[in-house]
């Protein structure tokens, strides 16, 4: 008979933690949360004291009877739920559920609080030798937390539904989420893009035939930016027959710092940019990694520690792990001198450690045959990340050049004298990034700088110019919402994937092409949602909730104190929002598409599947016309305007507004700008604006640097 319970989350991780017990040990896993809020009813006590009324999942019937069973076999009984405050809770649920608060105080039963930050034997078996008291703090802060979100969206849900569709919600983090997609949505429509021109000089030293690249920088001033081509033009004049001669050479070294060890919020954002991978997707995976998969060779393990956090902090063990290792395949030149330091003081929650592998020792060549190939790749981007957060910067040499381009002596005034710029660097040791390389950094072009000295003149081959457009902010990606979520404080680690996940799902937000973009829907919701519950949308004090919900955490404020002071401001919100949505309808924007059959401005309505044009004259007149909207952009076949359209799966595309007369249609976005080269029209993909003819292969990078090919 097993002496000791151990109850875990996940039946993942029993066959894990049962192989490092003995025989006196059952493990036995709840599959998550066994009580909640009751689905039909708000579930708290408003007109009291705000006890929440929980009851027993449905479907967990069956796992509590079965845990019950075994709770009265045991003598002990570990609660070794995840190590954060959700984890907390379920534990504290399972005592209530199980009865084991009454057990113990009729000392029928030990019951005691395990945890630990990886699924490892000596992990396992040094949490049995401190077990704990339950952590009633973090549990009021997690019900707290429970409690806000029903709160949120059982009161303000049902108006969605009442006056939108139904199947809407809203949700105290959700809202501020698709407030922010809305809020840079607006940024980008207002966006009025500035003209600006690039100058560049090929130079040529004296017995050379490979031209030096020098981007013009400005005059004796300072630094000038040429806004439109009259300008470029009197530059050029000024230059004509001008002398170049080097006036400065710098040489000097920069450092690359090593990245930090991932928080949930950095292993999110690298996953989507490296591996293109949805929030969703990575949690999903690195669950798995944590709860264990089969290894060849080592049986069921844990590879990595606990998957939800937001400190960078790493354990003395590993950390000294990580170095000799590092020392042994790369040389002790390569071990980090001191501790890599998170740099700004933004508070974070220290319980457990940063992502890390659970054994620096298990390569991912050593694992690569027993993971599938998402899983080896996420674990890989994970051990490669940790084992460089432990090792050297690396260390280039840099060299910049100032050239000084001094026009002819005039006989009235002085000779105008302009200054252009060349640099190049050299990776002299490669520190970390033999290791792990997050953006790819090239050489420098210019690999005959360190042959140039001061007052060497130089032979202007050829002055290139190239006309741009400042670009509006990019679309928000999971990667940067995540990024931006975390900045603002709001969420945390745990809710970045299911916040993102369900704005997606109730087609608030569109996904296409990694970039996220606000539905018509969505425009909807956000609007009511800012017009009447403003609080509730509000950056600043959806952040200072989370500082409160902190503090409940640390035990400096009552879970109470924090409810109280909430619930009768939305309650009365919400009261508000019911008398002033009474009447309340989607207005009909007006457009200045004429009806053909009646004349009169077609009005823009939400339809099922999004904007259309219907003629404000139904139902006398019941014409109607799909919406597209404009992109401002000639159509480079015939000069009308390119709109955005979509297909029958709903992918977006640019297509000509006289279509079917004209059949111009991209994939990408058409840019005003002409290959300088072919004189194709240009597209926009990324941050670089490309030829649209193949066979040129021109392109520009948005970022002020033109390239070719």
């Amino acid at each position: 008979m097993a002496k000791y319970l151990v109850i875990v989350e996940s039946p993942a991780k029993v066959k894990t933690i049962k192989k490092f017990l003995g025989a006196n040990y059952e493990v036995d896993a709840s599959n998550g949360h066994v009580r909640d809020l009751p689905k039909s009813q708000l579930g708290i006590d408003t007109e009291g004291d705000y006890e929440p009324k929980y009851i027993t999942i449905r479907g967990k019937g069956d796992i509590l009877a079965k845990l019950r069973k075994e709770v009265k076999k045991a003598d002990v009984v570990y609660l070794a739920t995840d190590p954060d405050r959700e984890g907390e809770a379920i534990s504290w649920h399972l005592m209530k559920a199980l009865k084991l608060d009454e057990e113990k105080e009729k000392k029928d039963k030990k019951v005691y609080r395990i945890s630990f930050n990886e699924i490892t034997k000596n992990a396992v078996k040094a949490s049995l030798k401190t077990p704990r008291k339950l952590d009633m703090d973090l549990v009021d802060a997690q019900q707290t937390r429970r409690i806000l979100d029903r709160m949120v969206g059982y009161s303000i849900s049902p108006l969605l539904w009442e006056k939108v569709k139904r199947g809407l919600s809203a949700g105290r983090v959700q809202s501020v989420a698709l407030r922010m997609i809305c809020d840079r949505e607006e940024e980008i429509n207002a966006f009025i893009p500035e003209e600006y021109w690039n100058l560049e000089a090929d130079l040529f030293q004296e017995g050379s035939k490979k031209p030096l690249r020098a981007k013009f920088h400005g005059d004796k001033e300072g630094k000038l930016t040429i806004h439109k081509k009259e300008e470029l033009e009197e530059i050029l004049k000024n230059l004509d027959q001008a002398s170049y001669v080097v006036s400065e050479v710098k040489k000097g070294e920069r450092t690359k710092r090593a990245p930090l060890p991932f928080t949930t919020s950095t292993l999110q954002q690298e996953a989507s940019k490296a591996l293109n991978f949805s929030t969703q997707k990575t949690m999903r995976l690195a669950q798995q990694l944590y709860e264990g998969v089969e290894v060849k060779g080592h049986g069921t393990i844990g590879l990595i520690t606990y998957l939800r956090t937001d400190s960078t902090r790493v354990a003395e063990e590993a950390d000294a792990a990580a170095r000799v290792y590092i020392s042994a395949n790369y040389g002790e030149a390569y071990v980090a001198q001191v501790e890599n330091q998170k740099k700004n003081g933004a508070k974070i929650q220290d319980a457990h450690e940063a992502i890390r592998p659970t054994d620096i020792a298990l390569t991912p060549v050593k694992v690569k045959d027993s993971l599938q190939r998402d899983l080896f790749r996420l674990y890989q981007l994970i051990w490669k990340r940790f084992t460089a957060s432990r090792m050297q910067p690396a260390l280039y040499h840099t060299l910049s050049v100032k050239v000084e381009a001094k026009g002819p002596a005039q006989k009235e005034t002085e000779p105008k004298c302009y200054e252009f710029t060349l640099s190049a660097s050299k990776l002299a040791f490669d520190g970390f990034m033999s290791v792990y390389v997050q953006d790819e950094e090239k050489e420098e072009s210019n690999a005959l700088l360190g042959k140039l000295e001061k007052g060497m003149s130089l032979r202007l081959g050829e002055l290139r110019n190239s006309q741009h457009f400042t670009q509006p902010p990019a679309h928000y990606t999971e990667a940067s919402l995540v990024k931006a979520l975390e900045e603002q404080g709001i969420g945390r680690p745990s809710t970045y994937a299911p916040t993102i996940t369900t704005i997606i799902a109730r087609r608030y937000v569109a996904k296409e092409n990694k970039n996220l973009y606000v539905t018509e829907l969505g425009e909807v919701v956000n609007r009511i949602m800012k017009e009447n519950f403003p609080s509730i949308v509000d950056l600043q004090f959806t952040a200072n909730m989370e500082y409160l919900l902190d503090r409940v955490g640390e035990g400096t404020v009552e879970w109470k104190t924090v409810v109280r002071n909430f619930y009768p401001d939305l309650d009365e919100a919400v009261k508000k929002a019911e008398k002033e949505l009474e009447n309340f309808t989607i207005a009909d924007e007006v457009s200045d598409e004429i009806c053909d059959q009646c004349g009169r401005n077609m009005v823009i309505k939400y339809g099922p599947h999004g904007k259309f044009l219907a003629c404000p004259g139904f139902p006398d007149c019941k014409n109607t016309k799909p919406y597209f909207e404009k992109t401002g952009v000639p159509c480079p076949k015939c000069g009308k305007e390119v709109v955005i359209k979509k297909t029958k799966k709903g992918r977006r595309y640019f297509g000509c507004e006289n279509n079917p007369e004209c059949d111009f249609m991209s994939w990408q976005k058409p840019s005003k700008q002409v290959c300088p080269e072919c004189k194709s029209y240009m597209v926009e993909k990324g941050q670089k604006l490309l030829c649209s003819n193949e066979q040129c292969g021109y392109s520009v990078k948005i970022n002020n640097k033109d390239e070719k090919g």
